[in-house]
């Protein structure tokens, strides 16, 4: 006990001994005296550098201003996230051009106001006395003017980081439709989705998330359209959220689903303005983060899986067998495989005999059993999949057209596997391929059933399907039905087949809010012309 209490002691000392955490902190969030700015221009400069550490691309520029008793001030800012045009020709020329005479002794208090409203040719500024709005300003792009003799500074948006220029996004490519996509600049993604919807409803809210980043995170909706119940519920969530950083909108995903333990997602995302508009005309909710190209959309239902934003480009009756055409790919993606080897292990009886003999012919030779000949393509199919991904794009596509061939032709030459089973994968691979949202569950969903299929055949793979069918029932997404719009309602205008738009008379009964009625009935119309 003595040894095991001097161990302690010693390692508390050498705690205290390695710790150097500095003895002042600064909390953004802080609101007490301490935050304040002072009067002497010293003293504010030297608690900000304390702040900002000695870090090379943050500059102050020492101005002089004219006049009699003008004071000293310094303008700070980010080197790389400012426009030094801006500075130049909208900051320091029109300051270093007028006069400041101050009579001796007299209070330059109202200084900064007299610069904001007169001197300055700045459409953003904004009058601070906090070193903590100061410092995330900074950080943010903005310029800060400190004067000296006043508890006050200028915050001066003067953005002008590098940005990526609007381009066709590579997750959602269309034949007819729109071709530009979000970007990683929040203003440049909040303007093009204000060009699509024109109201005054639309609303777009902002708060920071992110302990260490402070990433902006903006949430936008139309009012009257979206639930008032799902928009308080979002903003709980967010609220609640307190980690370190926010990335990505994947990372705010993690955090708001209902489901997070489920294979299949609750939250939607998309990387095209449109798309996201348009959702937002039915009734749902559109976070955009920030430094992210994608933008994802609460609520989310299971129906969203299979439509594209071409359906709606396009002629309703092509794009309604290319739906249907998606639902059974899909479904055909995760059951082909387990289906063959439950009937090749249980049921051959069910399999027409010529087929049988032609499969009896091509396993004949193989050493493993039909599921490991099955999980061993699947697992080389994923291999490759994830090789073709990472690599880059050149190098990926051979890697994973040519090591497709090249392995699939040199398992069935070597005996390992049979033909049947290579044809099936590949299936199934090319199927899961057609749900580009539901790839990652198909991969695992087609595993769980092979497996299942192996152990009770048929009837495993009954269960299966039925234990997935109860899931999807039972899955919310901020309280909406997961297979809302699959059960017949008035939704199923938009489900498994599109019906052609004048018929949509109203928005998504089960997501929509106060404003339920999208468009004029056609057969109203011609009644008013007629009339």
């Amino acid at each position: 006990m003595i040894l095991k209490s001097l161990f302690k002691k010693f390692i508390q000392y050498q705690e205290q001994k390695n710790d150097t955490t500095p003895t002042k902190t600064f909390d953004a969030k802080k609101s007490d005296d301490t935050d304040d700015l002072l009067e002497g221009l010293k003293e504010n400069i030297n608690t900000i550098k304390e702040l900002l550490g000695a870090s090379q691309d943050v500059k102050y520029h020492n101005i002089k201003l004219k006049g009699i008793n003008a004071p000293k001030a310094v303008l700070i800012f980010i080197d790389g996230l400012v426009n030094e045009k801006i500075i130049t020709d909208g900051i320091l020329a029109p300051l270093l051009d007028v006069e400041f005479n101050i009579a001796e002794g007299a209070k330059v208090e109202k200084l900064a106001q007299k610069i904001d409203t007169q001197i300055l040719h700045m459409a953003d500024v904004e009058v601070s006395t906090k070193i903590s709005e100061l410092i995330s300003s900074l950080l943010s792009g903005s310029s800060a003017l400190v004067i000296d003799g006043i508890k006050e500074c200028l915050l001066i948006s003067t953005k002008g980081f590098p940005t990526r220029s609007i381009s066709e996004p590579q997750t959602e490519m269309v034949v007819r439709g729109p071709r530009e996509g979000f970007t990683e600049n929040l203003r440049t993604n909040t303007a093009m989705i204000r060009r699509r919807i024109k109201s005054p409803k639309l609303r777009m809210e902002h708060l920071t998330i992110g302990k260490k980043t402070d990433t902006v995170v903006c949430l936008t909706y139309i009012k009257d359209v979206a639930r008032t119940e799902i928009v308080d519920k979002l903003k709980e969530r967010l609220k609640k959220i307190d980690t370190d950083a926010i990335n990505d909108t994947g990372y705010i995903e993690e955090f708001i689903e209902d489901s997070p333990f489920s294979l299949f997602e609750t939250v939607g995302y998309t990387e095209k303005p449109d798309v996201a508009a348009a959702k937002m005309l039915e009734g749902r909710i559109a976070i955009l983060v920030d430094g992210s190209p994608f933008a994802i959309t609460v609520p989310r239902l299971f129906v969203e899986n299979f439509q594209t934003a071409e359906d709606y480009y396009t002629r309703y009756v092509y794009a309604s067998v290319t739906r249907l055409m998606r639902f059974v790919a899909y479904f055909l993606s995760i059951f082909t495989v387990p289906v063959y080897i439950a009937l090749t292990t249980f049921h051959q009886e069910l399999i027409p005999e010529t087929l049988l003999v032609t499969i009896a012919n091509a396993r004949e030779g193989t050493p493993f059993p039909v599921f490991f000949e099955a999980l061993i393509m699947v697992i080389s199919f994923e291999v490759l999949k994830e090789a073709g991904l990472r690599l880059p794009r050149p190098v990926g596509q051979a890697i994973s057209i040519v090591g497709a061939l090249v392995m699939g032709d040199a398992a069935i030459s070597a005996g390992l596997v049979g033909a049947p089973v290579v044809i099936a994968v590949a299936f199934t691979a090319v199927a899961g391929f057609i749900v580009p949202a539901q790839t990652e569950s198909a991969s695992i969903l087609r595993i769980i059933m092979m497996v299942i299929s192996a152990i009770l055949g048929g009837y495993g793979l009954a269960l299966g399907v039925l234990g997935m069918l109860i899931h999807l029932a039972s899955l919310k997404s901020f309280g909406i039905d997961y297979l809302t719009t699959v059960v017949p309602s008035t939704d199923i205008k938009d489900s498994f087949f599109r019906t052609p738009l004048w018929t949509m008379v109203s928005r998504p009964v089960s997501i929509v809010g106060k404003d339920k009625t999208r468009m004029v009935p056609a057969m109203q119309v011609d009644n008013d012309k007629e009339g």
